[in-house]
């Protein structure tokens, strides 16, 4: 029996394109899950599938990428599988692991989905401190500037409260005085 697993990583994201090629693959039951793209071993719906599974049957799925992207995590997952008498399959990556070259395959491709997730993080890294280099933060915009900051803290000197010079810069408290500190002008402003 083919058993279908779907997932995609947000509540806002559909699962029908997935769900509609795991029937046309012939999938008789097709386990859903809505979670994050990082591997789990917390993921309620694959253990499912799994636990509905008896030796001879195979778990599908769209892409490889829709159990995860560690190379270690999916080749113990194929593996737990293979102990349990379970067959994996993926559709678009053309792995079937009920033949010896759909078992080197998965572990090649499993292998280039982890080297491409690897070469991402290094050219975001690069790429922030190229940009820091420069200069350039990445990260949201600071609430409040060190010049703005020191104005605040003029306000607090003066006997202003804290809740009223917050609000004028839209922000909440903690936010001001964590401005404050950075601007280093914290010490004799927050003892008032």
């Amino acid at each position: 029996m083919l058993v279908g697993y779907a997932r995609v990583s947000t509540v806002d994201q559909n699962l029908d394109s997935q769900i509609d090629a795991l029937k046309v693959a012939g999938c008789e039951k097709v386990f859903r899950e809505k979670m994050a793209g990082r591997w789990s071993m917390d993921r309620p719906a694959l253990a499912d599938a799994v636990r509905h599974c008896s030796p001879g049957d195979c778990i599908v799925v769209v892409k490889l990428d829709r159990l995860g992207r560690s190379t270690r995590n999916l080749l113990e997952f194929v593996a737990d599988l293979e102990a349990r008498g379970i067959e994996f399959q993926s559709l678009g990556d053309s792995i079937d692991t009920r033949s010896a070259m759909g078992r080197f395959f998965f572990t090649i491709m499993s292998a280039l989905g982890e080297l491409e997730c690897d070469r991402l993080r290094e050219r975001t890294i690069a790429g922030l401190v190229a940009a820091k280099r420069r200069g350039r933060q990445g990260g949201r915009p600071r609430a409040i500037t060190d010049k703005q900051a020191l104005a605040a803290k003029v306000r607090l000197d003066a006997g202003e409260s804290w809740a009223d010079v917050a609000r004028s810069f839209n922000v909440n408290r903690s936010t001001l005085y964590r401005a404050i500190i950075r601007a280093g002008e914290g010490a004799g402003a927050l003892r008032k």
